[in-house]
């Protein structure tokens, strides 16, 4: 019932290609020359550069990091504390407007 339908095959001529002139002949083997070793050249070392520069700008980024860090879940830890009290007032003005409502 569920069979797949598979598409006719393709049908490729089957002729063989019979090369008419005979391979050329392969030349001997002849093993590579042996390595010469490399010359390194000797230059003059470059003076070195300075690396406190690089120090103090990185020190300054990290200082940076934590001071934005700090800053950020000082500004998360005031949005909750501000989203608790509103709750907490929620409940209580529910419950004083249950109250009056029921005394009437």
């Amino acid at each position: 019932m569920l069979r797949p339908r598979y598409p006719a095959p393709t049908v490729y001529p089957t002729t063989i290609v019979q090369p008419t002139a005979p391979p050329a002949a392969l030349a001997p083997y002849t093993p590579p020359a042996a390595p010469v070793a490399p010359v390194y050249l000797t230059h003059p070392t470059p003076a070195r550069r300075p690396v406190a520069p690089y120090v103090a700008a990185g020190a300054g980024a990290v200082a940076a990091v934590l001071v934005v860090g700090t800053v950020l879940t000082a500004l998360l830890l005031a949005v909750a504390v501000t989203a608790l009290s509103l709750a907490v007032v929620a409940v209580v003005l529910r419950l004083l407007l249950n109250q009056t409502n029921q005394g009437r």
